[in-house]
């Protein structure tokens, strides 16, 4: 009888192993699952002040993984800061061309696919993806307006997206854990700005998804209910940085292990220069964040003054190796090749607009106040933080990235 038992005990464990190896096979060989998307209206009223609105939302949501250096367009990229558990990631053409872009896309196709993650052939967009579910209605209309817009960065470029090689990793999760999210069934309306807690949690959760990197792991993190999400912005999810290198995300929870110890004025700070109060840049994928208004940031604290503290000591970032150029020390030291690049070809290239400056002195002056050239750049306002005896060796550097040759690609 034991032996039967036994016989019949090794015969089910043996069933389950082909089951998992069949169904583990399963995974490797298909693709990311399709759904049937669901046709919804979403009308944008287009006007000028909207798209101008959308500009700054897609400057700081979409921009970073979409903004191709080398056609200065939202082509898409390698998105080779991305964690590399989920695969090989590039990101899509969403310039308004008809082929290769969203030219022939809807308002409310659009709409759709940035709530819920499903395209309008039902491909379901990966976790690098960012979805947006609790985006208010007119943030929506404004991103929408700008992607409309006669932009160059969304104007149509006849640029083929590249397949991403999605990991094993990837497509097991899409399969048990990542779902299509549920479109909203009723507006969906930001809370007042004169709440401010209010306001701040819809700034992290819904409008700038700052809770997404800055909880325990993207695979925990849920988008409908965000602070059921694992670590709820207690930090530690691991990145990489334009070097390849771990860094890990910050926890901004008012433990001491977090923001505890910083005051209101070094949070905005860090966010308009992208300098911690020790003085440390911060490191990309995280860069400053200038676009964001004083009363918004003020929300933004507000709000994170009341989440549960959480101890959660962050590992340093990874340490740069020692600089004997000055100017290269300069670059460093106050973070530009974050958004740069060491080469001046990151995300936001710099070595095709050198030449314009036709004086160190012309160039100086415009990295200290990029905002009257191009308001509403992304660029922070370098005026009063860099030393002036730093600016001459600073400009001599810049100019020799536009003496190299840029890359032709990723």
């Amino acid at each position: 009888m034991i032996k039967k038992v036994v016989k019949a005990l090794a015969y089910a464990v043996a069933a389950l192993v082909v089951a998992a190896a069949g169904f583990a096979l399963y995974i490797q060989l298909s693709d990311l699952p399709s759904y049937t998307p669901k046709a919804v209206s979403f009308p944008v009223d287009y006007t000028p002040e909207r798209a101008e609105r959308g500009k700054r939302l897609v400057t700081m949501l979409c921009a970073g993984c979409h903004n191709d250096p080398t056609t200065r367009a939202l082509t898409g990229r390698l998105m080779a800061d991305a964690p590399p558990k989920f695969g090989t990631i590039y990101s899509p053409n969403i310039t308004q061309d008809r082929e290769y872009g969203i030219g022939e896309w809807s308002d409310g196709e659009l709409a759709y696919l940035i709530r819920t993650g499903i395209t309008r052939d039902g491909r379901y967009t990966p976790p690098w993806m960012l979805k947006l579910p609790l985006l208010a209605d007119e943030d929506l209309k404004d991103v929408i307006a700008f992607l409309r817009s006669d932009d160059p960065l969304v104007r149509p470029a006849h640029v083929p997206d590249r397949r991403p090689v999605p990991s094993f990793f990837t497509k097991f999760l899409t399969r048990v854990a990542f779902k299509p999210l549920p479109y909203p069934d009723a507006p969906v309306v930001a809370p007042p700005a004169t709440d401010p807690i209010a306001y701040g949690r819809y700034l992290v959760v819904g409008r700038l998804d700052c809770y997404a990197c800055h909880s325990k792991d993207f695979a925990t993190v849920d988008a409908l209910v965000p602070e059921d999400s694992q670590g709820f912005l207690g930090g530690g999810n691991s990145m990489r940085d334009r070097d390849d290198h771990p860094v890990f995300t910050a926890n901004l929870t008012p433990d001491a292990t977090g923001l505890g110890t910083w005051t209101e004025a070094d949070f905005r700070r860090t966010l308009k220069l992208g300098l911690r109060p020790d003085g440390r840049p911060l490191r990309s994928p995280m860069t400053a964040r200038p676009e964001l208004t004083d009363a918004e940031m003020g929300a933004i604290w507000a709000y994170l003054r009341t989440v549960p503290p959480i101890v959660n000591a962050v590992p340093s970032p990874w340490p740069e190796a020692p600089i004997a150029d000055a100017g290269r020390k300069v670059f460093h030291k106050y973070g530009c090749n974050s958004c740069h690049g060491n080469d001046g070809g990151g995300t936001y290239d710099i070595r095709r607009g050198i030449p314009n400056y036709a004086t160190d002195e012309a160039l100086i002056d415009y990295i200290k106040h990029p905002e009257r050239t191009r308001p509403g750049i992304a660029m922070p306002t370098w005026d009063g933080t860099i030393e002036e005896s730093e600016y001459a060796a600073l400009a001599r550097f810049v100019r020799t990235l536009a003496a190299a040759p840029a890359p032709q690609g990723d």
